[in-house]
């Protein structure tokens, strides 16, 4: 269940935090943190990608509520949830890098399944 790990932080820290790293995931299609970190952002994605799926004004106000950015909930309920919708879940992917230099830390890139051609898409627009 997402929301259970603590992370060393009090709710609202810990709330800010993720709110940030999901916009971040949904925005740029995958980013490098911690095991445990990456773990909760994986649970969370993927519940605003299933929310996404079912297009309407309740859901879009639900993400727009935990997504920080509008134009990253415009873009979750026009391209990615779309891009997902014969998928039944498991929309994103934790890869373990190994220990961090300085403390130790478990390190991984969350990145969301099978999106590279979504986000070289965007990319090539964006460069035009």
């Amino acid at each position: 269940m997402p929301g259970t790990r603590k992370l060393g932080r009090k709710t609202d820290h810990r709330m800010a935090m993720l709110k940030g790293m999901v916009t971040f995931l949904l925005e740029n299609g995958k980013i490098e943190t911690t095991l445990t970190r990456a773990k909760e952002v994986s649970a969370l994605a993927d519940k605003m990608i299933t929310l996404g799926k079912e297009n309407n004004l309740a859901n879009y106000r639900r993400a727009l509520a935990f997504i920080k950015k509008e134009d990253v909930a415009h873009k979750l309920f026009k391209e990615i949830s779309p891009f997902y919708a014969d998928r039944k879940g498991g929309y994103t992917t934790v890869l373990k890098l190994g220990p961090r230099r300085g403390d130790g830390a478990e390190m991984a890139i969350i990145a969301l399944v099978d999106a590279a051609d979504l986000y070289k898409k965007a990319d090539a627009k964006e460069d035009k």
